[in-house]
């Protein structure tokens, strides 16, 4: 076995998800190898823990989806969410043959189902102890416009990188977040103002997406104004986008303009009354992680991005806004990409990607990857 596997199964195990003796773990392995299932399994009870595994396909899955009855997805809810009660962590490995296989799906189909198995999802994310990651494959590979085997490397350095020294790094900024009232945010074809008062801001350092390295909150749900343009292509619901430029109204997604599939990107802001609002506000620093690969697990980690997410809002940091739609979407500010500026409350916190003031300089990329 690839001894990174175990290595990367033993800090999914103990320090994403935290596993204690007696606890019960799904392992929901989504196309990926039978020796990182195998891995994972073994990781658990190592731990004194009790495994549990899902074994998924891509191709079945969008079989199962297309032409879906209410029937079928309700009597799915049922004992999927029986069986997510019974679990005390989530640990999901995702790999893909080909990110675009559900890209044909009747978004009909689609919504159908997110609407009806909405309640397993909820469950996981507000109950369990959950961590989801994707898997280096060639489909990946080509993404990144990378080697399969450098592409790999890259995968494995970026998955098992040093989080506690992210963990210790992002204290500052989770509490600037958590106390910033007004936030402006500049850049090309960006002029964004909202209010973060009264929410919490939550530090993600391994713990629940590998790659990580992002602090998150949420604007005050009618405080948006403005307009954003977001520089990083993106895939949500098997389609991809490019160009999409936001404005804001009251909190509300008024104009969505894309220069690709603008039709799809608002046939899905249409999906429900909370899609048009917005649901989470972060900021992406991970060092390893500097260029968009349509996988929004590792776009929205990038360093010198932040994300601005349409739709449901996070339980932990949360404006009461309910949606099945949750789209990151990513705006890098490095130099190369444009550039621009994070103001909190009149103060410049990030000027071109790198933070500018003492207690955040270790979330920059040369403090992150420094030995020692």
């Amino acid at each position: 076995m690839d001894p990174r596997y175990l290595t990367l199964a033993n800090n999914l195990v103990s320090h994403s998800v935290d596993l204690q003796p007696g606890e019960k773990a799904m392992i929901h392995a989504f196309d990926i190898p039978e020796q990182m299932t195998l891995a994972l399994v073994r990781a658990v009870r190592e731990k004194g823990g009790h495994p549990f595994v899902q074994l998924q396909s891509g191709r079945i899955e969008r079989e199962c989806v297309l032409g879906g009855t209410e029937e079928q997805f309700q009597s799915s809810l049922k004992w999927e969410l029986e069986r997510m009660k019974e679990m005390d962590a989530y640990i999901a490995l995702r790999g893909s043959a080909n990110v675009f296989e559900t890209s044909d799906l009747p978004s009909t189909d689609v919504q159908r189902a997110m609407k009806i198995l909405k309640p397993v999802l909820d469950w996981r994310v507000n109950e369990t102890k959950w961590c989801v990651l994707r898997w280096p494959t060639p489909s990946m590979a080509q993404q990144a416009k990378m080697s399969t085997g450098k592409f790999e490397d890259f995968y494995f350095d970026a998955c098992c990188m040093d989080y506690d020294r992210m963990m210790k790094a992002m204290t500052g900024l989770i509490t600037r977040m958590t106390e910033a009232d007004q936030v402006q945010i500049t850049g090309p074809g960006t002029d964004l103002r909202f209010s973060m008062k009264g929410i919490q801001a939550i530090g993600c350092g391994g713990t629940h997406n590998i790659p990580d390295g992002e602090v998150f909150s949420c604007p005050v749900k009618d405080s948006v104004e403005g307009q954003v343009t977001y520089n990083a292509d993106t895939i949500y619901q098997g389609t991809s986008f490019s160009g999409i430029k936001l404005t804001f109204e009251k909190g509300k997604i008024i104009e969505a303009t894309a220069s690709s599939n603008e039709e799809k990107l608002n046939e899905i802001l249409d999906s429900d009354d909370g899609a048009r609002y917005i649901g989470e506000f972060a900021i992406g620093f991970n060092p390893m992680i500097k260029e968009p690969m349509l996988d929004i697990l590792f776009d929205e980690k990038i360093a010198g991005s932040f994300h601005f997410t349409p739709g449901q809002a996070y339980e932990e940091a949360n404006n009461g806004n309910k949606s099945q739609v949750h789209w990151d979407m990513v705006c890098i500010q490095r130099p190369e990409w444009g550039g621009g500026e994070i103001h909190f409350d009149g103060e410049l916190i990030r000027k071109d990607g790198l933070f500018v003031v003492d207690d955040l300089l270790p979330l920059n990329p040369d403090h992150l990857l420094a030995t020692g």
